[in-house]
């Protein structure tokens, strides 16, 4: 199972930067889904998750109402549109999966991941 992350780079404060984490191996209908992300220094802290069929989304309040999680299970992919970004932002953003049976699921704890995608840069510029 391989998780590819994508979409990262370098934007300013303000701006709006769109993630992309692509599934192979596996399906992604086959799991809960969701983003964490890791600042120089600090530990890997969650920021999204999406059940298996979107029924539910999750977010951590530091971006709450600024970043949306969505995910295409006919395309295995799972989307972070991050909007209106700061600098404390910026960091290695990892998307991640959880197995389960259900759709009530979500993985909001970095215990319950399963698989780990290789993390794409966010940098936000002031």
């Amino acid at each position: 199972v391989q998780l590819q992350a994508s979409g990262g780079g370098l934007v300013q404060a303000g701006d709006s930067l769109r993630l992309s984490c692509a599934a192979s191996g596996t399906s992604t209908s086959s799991s809960a889904m969701g983003w964490f992300r890791q600042a120089p220094g600090k530990e890997r802290e969650f920021v999204a998750t999406v059940s298996k069929t979107s029924m539910i989304t999750d977010y951590a309040d530091s971006v709450k109402g600024r970043f949306t999680i969505s995910r295409d299970n006919a395309k295995n992919t799972v989307y972070l549109q991050m909007s209106s970004v700061k600098p404390e932002d910026t960091a290695v953003y990892y998307c991640a999966a959880r197995l389960t049976p259900s759709i009530r699921v979500v993985v909001r704890s970095r215990d319950d991941v399963n698989y780990w995608g290789q993390g794409t840069l966010v940098t936000v510029s002031s």
